[in-house]
């Protein structure tokens, strides 16, 4: 496998593409801005560490990944050891699968790895510390005839999202413009009163509702997999119960916040998750559901502070990251089959 080839210099540039069909069709949604941003942005760089724009929670310590590795094997052993294939959706440089692949193989796990990505650039860095994955550009193509261990860590956060702003009395969808390459948000058309949840309808002028689409398929999508195939599911991201007033749209750049707007995929679009809704997805599909509960109390469920302890001073800068820093705004919700054991850290 190698690198993906340079960018043609005779191309142009995203935001000159994106100005263009501006200017040509009109402001275009918000979900589509954030879509075509990140698409560019994941497919020509390696965004992680200390170079990069951001760093994940599989990144700051070993401890995160291994953690799951050993959430898995539980719950793999609790429900009779099956063959299983484990799954990662959008799984950065393969770090939390290959610490969590060490853990389970000292429980007797070793499945066969899927990754869903497709970024050429993060396919190359898994492959070199997970060599044996098969990668997916989707769902579609997982299997279909095992159960699934699925974990999708700061994966929803980056797909792309619909904004609704309220101007005076009605709720318009939230567009993009275009002018000399600056881009800024504006009110497009008016949208159908039903679509508001009525807790919502009468929220201050200049109020936004965020919702997910894209989150909602990928969820109703996995959660029908699991109740068919069988296995269990595990979401962690910054998130929030909604729906809910709030405008969560942010970027990030050199590990610093910027402009959402400012220069389309040359930085990392993500929002908060609605945790609440895609619980409701994953039960509509017939699937069972544990939390959303805190990423601290979930890792010290866990035992977090034995493995920190084991690992001795040098990681509790670390520890602290992931359990009080990350702690409360990242969100962890659980999905499994009815015939599966409770996960741990949910009970």
């Amino acid at each position: 496998m190698t690198d993906s080839p340079p960018p043609d210099p005779a191309e142009p540039l995203l935001a000159e593409r994106l100005a263009r069909a501006i200017t040509l069709g009109g402001p275009i949604p918000v979900s589509q801005f954030m879509g075509a941003a990140n698409a560019h942005y994941y497919a020509t760089r390696d965004p992680l560490g200390a170079g990069g724009d951001f760093t994940t929670a599989p990144e700051i310590s070993q401890m995160f990944g291994e953690l799951i590795g050993a959430w898995a094997a539980d719950l793999w052993d609790r429900a009779g050891r099956p063959v299983v294939a484990w799954v990662e959706l959008g799984p950065g440089r393969g770090t939390l699968t290959a610490d969590a692949l060490r853990v389970m193989a000292r429980a007797g796990l070793t499945p066969a790895v899927h990754f869903v990505e497709t970024s050429p650039t993060l396919r190359t860095a898994q492959a070199r510390l997970v060599p044996d994955a098969t990668w997916h550009d989707g769902l579609a193509s997982l299997p279909d005839d095992v159960p699934l261990i699925v974990v999708a860590n700061e994966f929803f956060d980056a797909l792309p999202i619909r904004q609704l702003v309220r101007r005076g009395a009605q709720w318009h969808e939230r567009l993009v413009a275009c002018q000399d390459l600056l881009f800024l948000p504006v009110a497009g058309k008016v949208v159908p009163a039903a679509i508001i949840p009525p807790h919502l309808a009468d929220a201050p002028a200049g109020s936004i509702i965020e919702t997910s689409p894209a989150g909602v398929a990928v969820m109703a999508d996995l959660s029908a997999r699991i109740v068919a195939q069988g296995g269990a599911a595990l979401v962690i991201d910054y998130g929030y119960d909604g729906p809910a007033v709030g405008d969560t749209l942010q970027a990030v750049r050199a590990h610093g916040f910027a402009n959402p707007f400012d220069a389309p995929g040359e930085q990392d679009l993500t929002a908060h998750v609605d945790m609440a809704t895609l619980a409701l997805v994953a039960q509509a599909s017939g699937a069972r559901v544990g939390g959303a509960i805190g990423q601290g109390a979930f890792l010290t469920a866990l035992g977090i502070d034995a493995r920190a302890a084991a690992l001795g001073e040098r990681v509790a800068p670390d520890r602290a990251r992931l359990v009080e820093e990350m702690g409360e705004l990242f969100r962890v919700v659980s999905i499994r089959h009815a015939d599966w054991p409770e996960p741990a850290g949910f009970a």
